[in-house]
């Protein structure tokens, strides 16, 4: 590397820099406020931790993404966290142990070992809301609702909800009797709707004709909540479990009639450790999701307790990029204090400070005025002592 690279930042690894950090600090505030308001309390989970704890499933996709390193200390292999769910569960689980309902809520940096999509972040500021506890509906349904509501907080509101079940996927290959290497193969193909590789799958395993045409079918029943009853008649004589999965999809339908609403039966995103109602919003011309999530269970070999949990998060500088640029970059909120000696500007700018205005303060000799500081305010001495005037406005 060359000295004059050395400054650089690796691909996908950006820092955040004024104003954009003021931004975020702010939009941070706002949704905090807006979850604790719901009872969602506030957990800070380290960066690193033991490897086994950071990951709900080996083999996911979650662990191809998580930084790995050795501990100096023990020797144990350690990871860098690239999502903040398997934490947040860890915490509920192993020291909070609660029998009640738990709500908790998130934000902090993640590191992915590389972008979730061309030329994309690989270290999202992420933030989200876990409920344990509680395996009914009204939970899913109350998890999307505050997912809603996070956006409308911030103003976005031209969006539409994309729902699936991955009870209706996992329970026909589970019937169907395949192997684990069958449906992991079998799920990547589905998540690019390849319907004749997925024929082509199915007669090489021999399966037999009701599994292979429920599966075959899955891939077609995407749409508005017509898909649903084409669902029902498709899978007439399946597992009463699929069954279940389409009536939680009809439920959660009727309590959404103000949004539109996608269902797609073949969905299979998420990590491993999803598997059931999944759900993910979407803007127009937007490729990616701008928040998902989803239904899991916490094992109790992993955790020590078992929990039932769903969940949602989000990049919040994906969302601060979906937002207007403020129309200047000038700070209109900020009063420049000239330089002084006077206890009684030192006690105006206290007092101002105390009342939650933003005051900078000259330096001796130092270059620029108030408006280069970006300041459209500043205090000056007048007949009634220090008052805030426009910086425009003549001495």
């Amino acid at each position: 590397m060359n000295y004059q690279d050395r400054w650089l930042l690796p691909a996908g690894i950006a820092e955040i820099l004024p104003p954009e950090t003021t931004r975020l600090e702010y939009l941070r505030r706002r949704l905090l406020d807006l979850y604790l308001s719901w009872g969602y309390e506030l957990v800070m989970p380290p960066m690193i931790e033991y490897l086994e704890s950071l990951l709900l499933e080996r083999g996911d996709a979650l662990d191809l993404q998580t930084f790995k390193l050795t501990d100096q200390l023990t020797g144990r292999l350690m990871g860098v966290r690239a999502d903040m769910t398997p934490q947040v569960a860890r915490i509920d689980a192993h020291h909070l142990k609660r029998q009640t309902p738990t709500r908790l809520c998130y934000v902090g940096t993640v590191l992915h070992t590389r972008p979730n999509n061309f030329a994309g972040s690989r270290s999202p500021l992420q933030m989200g809301a876990e409920l344990y506890g509680y395996e009914g509906l009204d939970g899913d349904l109350e998890i999307i609702t505050l997912m809603l509501e996070t956006l409308r907080e911030i103003g976005l509101t031209d969006y539409h909800l994309d729902v699936g079940h991955l009870g209706i996927y996992q329970n026909l290959v589970q019937s169907a009797q395949l192997t684990l290497a069958q449906s992991q193969q079998l799920r990547e193909v589905i998540k690019r709707k390849a319907s004749a590789e997925i024929d082509t799958l199915l007669t090489t395993w021999q399966l037999a004709a009701p599994w292979r045409n429920w599966l075959n079918s899955l891939v077609h029943l995407y749409g508005d909540m017509t898909i649903l009853t084409e669902a029902r008649h498709q899978f007439a004589t399946a597992p009463p479990a699929i069954h279940q999965a389409l009536t939680d999809l009809e439920y959660l339908a009727t309590q959404f009639t103000h949004l539109p609403i996608h269902f797609d039966l073949a969905e299979t995103r998420g990590y491993k450790y999803h598997n059931g109602l999944v759900f993910a919003v979407y803007l127009p011309k937007q490729g990616q999701a701008i928040a998902k999530g989803g239904r899991y269970n916490i094992s109790e070999k992993l955790f020590g307790q078992k929990r039932s949990a769903t969940g949602f998060s989000t990049n919040l500088r994906t969302l601060i990029s979906l937002l207007p640029a403020p129309t200047s970059a000038v700070n209109a909120t900020t009063i420049f204090a000239p330089t002084s000696n006077d206890p009684r500007l030192a006690a105006r700018v206290a007092e101002l400070r105390q009342q939650g205005q933003i005051v900078i303060k000259e330096l001796p000799n130092q270059l620029g005025d108030a408006k280069a500081m970006g300041c459209q305010r500043q205090l000056r001495w007048t007949e009634q002592g220090w008052e805030v005037v426009d910086s425009d406005q003549p001495g």
